[in-house]
């Protein structure tokens, strides 16, 4: 027998799934056409039966298998190991109800336990998010050598559009620029991030919240939610008579596991938890803070600016006004916001009422529906400003990037006619 984990020559096959009975075999082949797979590799024979054949032939990419006839699942799942290419995502049902079982199986490896009898939608669950597991980013994967970016976004205020510029910040990292991007949402009850996205939230973030010890790249791979090909995102709604206490190991450690599976993070944090957890910035290379022109703002500005230049030197700040209109509608003009900032805001975003609504109803970011508008280029440019923080000098090897391109979109005024 060769080597545990040694690959082997030969085609790999999507999936594949080793069961102990007929119900379990007559539920999973339809849901196997609807994944598109073909329901001939359903076979009887449960673990023993899939120990024997991926001996001689190539794993599948994603592999049922049945511990139901298993006197020790996990030394028969640790004998599955022996033989189970690199790469193949195990998915294994059983009759046993043991939490210890349940724990010791994941640290193996597998992906996930169905407790049998199992239903369609639960099997169609774990198989949806094995899918997941093959586009997400890997921890143990490179990343084309270039720096983590983590940026966090704060907002002076309330309700003057922070969780917008973060959503499209994740846009743009992601679909734009092409990066693997995760948009953490620390609002743990009032967060937009997923609405932002038309998504479900999923529990994630709030499993994390109430048992950090479970956080790790699997974890991670399973609680974010896909947004898009290059974006994923963790985010929640929890119950408001459900507090979500934390002494911020668990977000400190979802920090930790999102910079090693992800090559950019944007945190959406609300400016109370600066002050509860100030360990979240520490990793950040960039941190914009959201501005309306108020008066208030401009008071809690200048705080924020001065607690940041205390606790981060380092870091890179910028301030972003956001939703400006003419100056005769706002409180104080840009001017006297900087004068009173002590230094310039760095970039401005136009309010555009019908493009927020627009986004809204078609369940998009900002910075998507309006990639051609004029809220896009300081979007853009803010984008630009914390990669370029990292060292890099061109944000694509070849040609120009798609922020570049996305800039060039921008309609181009007429010229006068003489």
């Amino acid at each position: 027998m060769n080597a545990p984990f040694q690959p082997r020559a030969g085609t790999r096959e999507p999936f594949a799934a080793y069961v102990c009975d007929e119900d379990t075999a007559e539920l999973l082949r339809p849901i196997a056409i609807e994944m598109g797979w073909a329901p001939e590799r359903v076979a009887r024979g449960g673990l023993r039966n899939a120990v024997q054949s991926l001996a001689v032939s190539a794993s599948p990419t994603i592999l049922f298998v049945d511990l139901s006839e298993s006197g020790d699942p996990l030394t028969d799942i640790n004998a599955l190991a022996e033989v189970c290419e690199p790469g193949t995502i195990v998915i294994a049902a059983g009759k046993v109800n043991d939490v210890r079982l349940y724990r010791d199986l994941v640290a193996s490896g597998i992906q996930d336990y169905l407790l049998k009898p199992f239903n369609g939608d639960q099997l169609r669950e774990a198989l949806a998010h094995a899918q997941f597991s093959l586009s997400a980013p890997r921890a143990s994967e490179p990343q084309a050598n270039r720096p983590h970016i983590m940026s966090a976004v704060i907002g002076v205020r309330g309700g003057i559009g922070t969780s917008m510029i973060a959503s499209s910040l994740g846009w743009l990292f992601g679909e734009a620029e092409g990066r693997s991007t995760a948009l953490l949402d620390l609002d743990v009850h009032f967060g937009t991030a997923a609405l932002a996205y038309d998504v479900e939230p999923g529990r994630g973030l709030t499993d994390a919240i109430e048992n950090p010890g479970r956080i790790d790249g699997l974890f991670i791979e399973r609680a974010m939610v896909k947004a898009s090909a290059k974006l994923s995102l963790l985010s929640a709604e929890a119950p408001l008579n459900a507090p979500m206490h934390s002494d911020g190991s668990a977000f400190y450690q979802l920090q930790e596991e999102l910079r090693g599976a992800f090559e950019v993070t944007v945190l959406d944090l609300p400016r109370q938890m600066l002050i509860h957890h100030p360990h979240l910035l520490h990793e950040c290379n960039t941190v914009v803070v959201v501005v309306d022109l108020t008066l208030a703002a401009a008071r809690d500005t200048i705080r924020l600016l001065s607690w940041l230049k205390a606790n981060m030197p380092a870091a890179q700040v910028l301030v972003v006004a956001n939703r400006v209109m003419g100056s005769a509608a706002t409180e104080i003009s840009r001017k006297e916001f900087e004068e009173s900032i002590e230094r310039k805001i760095d970039f401005a975003i136009p309010f555009d009422p019908k493009l927020m609504a627009q986004a809204a109803k078609l369940g998009k970011p900002v910075a998507e529906v309006g990639k051609s508008g004029r809220t896009s280029a300081p979007m853009i440019a803010l984008a630009r400003a914390i990669v370029s923080h990292d060292g890099e000098e061109e944000l694509e090897k070849a040609g120009k990037s798609l922020l570049d391109r996305l800039v060039a979109l921008k309609p181009k005024r007429p010229r006068k006619k003489d």
